[in-house]
């Protein structure tokens, strides 16, 4: 077993043992006093060493839970990605695909939506600090690759299916994000789920299989024209005209 394997199991169990004695999780309270100091002092002030001080915890506990400062200010997207993957891989097979992305980009939703008032914070953060930026867009990008990787396993055998997989993936992590960010400038205020909801009608719009169009053909007229052998083709055209009422 990998020492980061011991370590998440320990952190496991460390977790239950808490919720069994009325406690709240380490992870919740490294998370709070993390955020508490990043907001009075500022991220790039804030150390590891400052965090564990103010949880009460030793530095050993903290790096049990997060293997960087950075990843305290992400503490669910692993979560998520999990929930994520797990998501898309229990399709039967026969959903609509663009609609199955679009299902599972809602889970990030889901994520931010639990709680607003932090989701707020860590985006004023994120903002703030070029480093935290390009961590949570490493973080889109491990979104934007399972979306891709299941619609390519979808898509197999089409033409140019790798190359849809990668536009939709694409464009529903662009329509989610977009729509997220506007919730989370105004402070979580509005329904983000409508929102989200309306960008993401935009890509199935554009990529989904909607219902099959109805054709409907008119009655084919047929006409037979008897005429003698040997008639002239004039007189036989004259006989067509006739028949289908033309003068």
């Amino acid at each position: 077993m990998s020492s980061s394997r011991a370590a998440a199991r320990r952190a496991e169990k460390d977790e239950t043992a808490q919720a069994a004695a009325g406690k709240p999780p380490m992870r919740d309270a490294l998370v709070a006093a993390a955020f508490r100091l990043f907001l009075e002092r500022g991220y790039e002030q804030t150390t590891v060493e400052d965090i564990v001080g103010l949880a009460g915890v030793g530095r050993r506990s903290f790096f049990r839970y997060f293997p960087s400062k950075e990843d305290v200010v992400f503490p669910d997207h692993e979560r998520c990605l999990a929930d994520m993957t797990a998501f898309l891989a229990s399709g039967e097979g026969t959903e609509e695909p663009v609609a199955r992305v679009c299902d599972a980009a809602r889970l990030v939703l889901r994520m931010y939506a639990e709680n607003p008032t932090f989701s707020v914070q860590r985006y004023r953060l994120t903002k703030q600090v070029p480093g935290l930026r390009a961590y949570e867009l490493s973080v889109v990008w491990r979104y934007e690759r399972a979306l891709a990787e299941y619609l390519r396993a979808r898509f197999a055998g089409r033409r140019d299916g790798t190359l849809q997989a990668d536009v939709i993936a694409a464009a529903v992590v662009a329509a989610h994000n977009n729509a997220l960010r506007s919730w989370l400038r105004s402070d979580g205020q509005g329904d983000a789920t409508a929102t989200v909801d309306h960008a993401l009608g935009y890509v199935q719009s554009a990529f989904g299989a909607g219902p099959a169009p109805v054709v409907t053909e008119e009655p084919e007229d047929v006409v037979v024209v008897v005429s003698r052998r040997g008639a002239p083709l004039w007189r036989v055209v004259q006989e067509i005209e006739t028949t289908l009422g033309r003068d």
